[in-house]
This record gives structure tokens, sequence and C-alpha cells, in this order.
């Protein structure tokens, strides 16, 4: 791992934070989140082509409720950081879709086992008021941690695999890989010309 690879991922989980933790400016959302890491790996036009697909993916689920859509940070992070391992972005961004999906999933295991943990910050924050920004911080911290945890060993498991892989892929697979890539945005505009179509009525 080289220290831009390192330091996207520390930058990925600060805006992964900002879907529903903190902040909320929407710098989390997939268009932004990946112009910004990727200029941390030099690459600006990736990270755009990454954003723009992520965003048309992920556009029609918003964090809302008890909805978990999967993370555009981490779909745009994991992408970003194996396509700076010189793994091409056809390959590179499907790893970033399944690190999202998984992702989302292992947040909805965190918020189910986090209740107990409320209830003894609860107690403590009723006895003692000045708790609270001890708590709040507290909890900050842990889903950083835990975010960069997820993200940075996500990435370099898939990175080192499909190093490993790539001299093994017939020439007609990397075909097929890139036509799928190439398709990902009008697969995002198909399931958004039936909500424009609703709103329209």
């Amino acid at each position: 791992m080289t220290p831009e690879i390192f330091a996207l991922c520390v930058f990925a989980a600060l805006l992964e934070l900002d879907t529903t933790y903190a902040f909320q400016l929407t710098f989390s959302r997939g268009i932004i989140a990946a112009p910004l890491m990727a200029l941390i790996t030099g690459d600006v036009m990736a990270g755009i082509q990454v954003g723009v697909f992520t965003e048309l993916l992920f556009a029609d689920v918003n964090p809302l409720g008890g909805i978990l859509p999967p993370s555009a940070v981490v779909c745009s992070a994991v992408s970003l950081a194996m396509h700076a391992m010189g793994i091409e972005l056809c390959f590179a961004f499907f790893f970033g879709v399944v690190g999202a999906i998984l992702f989302s999933l292992a947040e909805k295991l965190v918020r189910k086992n986090r209740f107990k943990w409320l209830i003894f910050w609860e107690q403590k924050i009723i006895k003692k008021p000045s708790a609270v920004n001890r708590a709040v911080l507290l909890a900050l911290g842990t889903s950083f941690l835990m975010n960069f945890i997820l993200i940075f060993v996500f990435a370099w498991v898939c990175g080192q695999f499909m190093l490993w892989l790539l001299p093994f892929i017939p020439a007609k697979a990397y075909l097929a890989c890139r036509f799928a890539y190439l398709i990902v945005p009008w697969i995002g505009l198909a399931t958004l010309v039936p909500a424009f179509r609703l709103k329209a009525r």
C-alpha cells in the first residue's frame, strides 16, 4: 500500500461519516466523493468517471429512516484504491460495488448491536450531562475507525487478488467486463426514468 492509498482510505472513512453520523453536507455522494478522493491519487478523470457511475447506480436509494443503501463512498474508495494499484477501472469498479453492498450489511449489524452501548451512555449522561460530548466524540471516533478498517482491508485484499488474477484473465473475459462496465450508467439511467415519470404525473 502506498501512502496515497492509505490517505485515500483515511479520507474515505471521514467522508463516510457524512452519510448519516455527522455533517450531512452531501460530500458522501458519489459525484462529489470520488473526484475529491481522486485528488489524492492524482487521477481526477478516473475519479469523475467513478463518481458519475456510482451516482447513477445508487441515485434512486437514499439513506432515509431505516434504509441503508450501498455506500457510494466505499464504492468510490475501493475502485480508486484498486485503480491506483494498477488495476483497470472496469475490474476495480465491480469490486467497489460489492464492497459498498457488504459495507451496508456490516453497518446494519453494527447498528443492531449498538443498543446496549447506547443504554450505557444514556445512563452516564443522565448522571452527568457533560458526558454527552465525550459520548458523541467516542461514537464518531469508533465509526471512523471501523470505516477505515473495512475500506482499507477490503481494498487491499481485492487489490492483491486481482493483481494475482490479471495474468490468467482471457481476452474475451476482459472485453466482456469492459462492456459491462460501460453499460453501468445506462442501468442507472434506466432506474431513474420510472421515478421521473411518476413525479411528472
